[in-house]
């Protein structure tokens, strides 16, 4: 039996709206997102491409409903109230936001594009905040911390998707920061080149993280 956005009889597949967002990401995937165009999915879910407008007025409708796919389940990585102490709830949900957004090429680049009020985005930010209010802080204070710990997180994720350019067969920029630095006049950068030029990203975006949580600890005190 063929399913409603399957083809039947030769005609043209229905159009379905989670089908079609699955299909955007895997074409996100494949060749990044200056290649995603409302034309190119269209082709690949078998319609016209002004059908793609009932579900999306604009391709940035799409992208945010990209984002708000890509988010799915990050909200739970909190944890149940008590699952551990606050700033370890909290670095949990911004991990698992990192990670969603590395599981897709250009993630953070869509994400960072929208303003999503569905339920998954929200459902984070919630999280967040109530772990935040849960520990004491003012409501002021938690909404002002979920800012932080979003925006580093997606910025972190954001270079750290950039630093690595399918395009250019894998290389970083590394070799140029190395070179620049090592012919210059640049004795501190000289000295901290080995981290400077490290692709161990994760150990930059704890690093950041850590730092952004004993700040909100002791802001807190």
């Amino acid at each position: 039996m063929s399913s409603p956005s399957s083809p039947t009889r030769g005609r043209p597949a229905r159009l379905d709206r989670a089908r079609t967002i699955r299909t955007a990401l895997d074409l996100l995937d494949e060749s990044g997102l200056d290649a995603l165009t409302m034309r190119r999915l269209a082709d690949a879910v078998g319609a016209q491409a002004g059908a793609l407008y009932r579900y999306f007025a604009t391709k940035q409708d799409l992208l945010t409903a990209m984002a708000e796919r890509m988010v799915d389940g990050v909200a739970d990585a909190a944890g149940p109230a008590g699952d551990g102490d606050w700033s370890e709830r909290a670095a949990r949900l911004a991990r698992a936001l990192r990670t969603a957004l590395l599981a897709h090429r250009d993630g953070a680049r869509v994400f960072a594009g929208t303003h999503s009020t569905g339920p998954n985005t929200l459902g984070f930010a919630d999280s967040l905040v109530g772990v935040l209010r849960e520990a004491g802080f003012g409501d002021d204070e938690a909404a002002r911390a979920l800012y932080a710990v979003a925006n580093f997180t997606v910025g972190h994720t954001l270079e750290e998707q950039a630093a690595l350019r399918p395009e250019d067969g894998g290389t970083t920029d590394a070799g140029d920061l190395r070179e620049a630095v090592e012919t210059g006049t640049y004795p501190h950068l000289t000295a901290t080149l080995p981290v400077l030029t490290s692709t161990d990203f994760t150990a930059h975006f704890e690093f950041g993280l850590r730092l952004l949580l004993d700040g909100l600890r002791a802001a807190r005190q």
